[in-house]
């Protein structure tokens, strides 16, 4: 072993025996209110990743879409197709609001997602509940986001996660999860003129 292996050698044992010790504090689960958002691409993208995780341990789990309409999706087409029987699948909106031009018709398919997504997040069944683009309703005031940090804190089952999507998330719903991650856009192919593309965005 040369010293410069040596030395590296060493210095990546302390950084395990550090690694080591703090990891054996970290003893506790639960539940978990994770919050997706900012500009940046991939919000979405990550709290599916973490549903086929979840199908791929076997764990019941369910997807509530709050704005995107009806269109067809990579994810939606394969949870449908091949594991309905792990993940139930609601797409409750009808598109962005920009598109809908209906405020009150938002206002209403808002109102009928946070109701079913109320009734899958009390079945103690489902580890996992994706409450995918909320943060736009929320934003929009079409659903109360203090009635829904009081039913995360209130009534959801201790033992399941519940991950909510979308832009611009209110700091109260920011200060009652326990994971919050921002995307933060770089550099966009929108920008440079390019559409959004199948196996990319949907």
């Amino acid at each position: 072993m040369t010293e410069d292996s040596d030395r590296h050698a060493q210095k990546m044992a302390k950084k395990k025996a550090a690694r080591d010790k703090i990891m054996a504090t970290k003893t506790g689960e639960k539940g978990l209110i994770i919050v997706h958002t900012g500009k940046g691409k991939g919000k979405s993208t990550a709290a599916f990743g973490m549903i086929f995780r979840c199908i791929a341990h076997d764990m019941p789990c369910a997807v509530v879409q709050f704005i995107k309409g009806g269109m067809s999706t990579g994810e939606r087409d394969l949870i449908l197709s091949t594991f309905a029987d792990k993940c139930q699948f609601h797409t409750m909106g009808e598109g962005f609001t920009w598109e809908t031009q209906d405020r009150d018709r938002d206002v209403e398919m808002a109102q009928a997602a946070w109701e079913k997504a109320k009734e899958l997040i009390r079945d103690p069944a489902n580890r996992m509940v994706l409450l995918d683009e909320i943060n736009i309703a929320l934003r929009y005031d079409y659903i109360d986001v203090a009635e829904v940090v009081r039913f995360l804190e209130e009534e959801k089952p201790e033992m399941t996660h519940v991950v909510l999507t979308g832009r611009n998330a209110s700091e109260t719903l920011i200060e009652a999860a326990d994971l919050v991650t921002e995307m933060e856009l770089v550099k966009h192919p929108f920008r440079s003129g390019i559409k959004a593309q199948i196996g990319v965005e949907f």
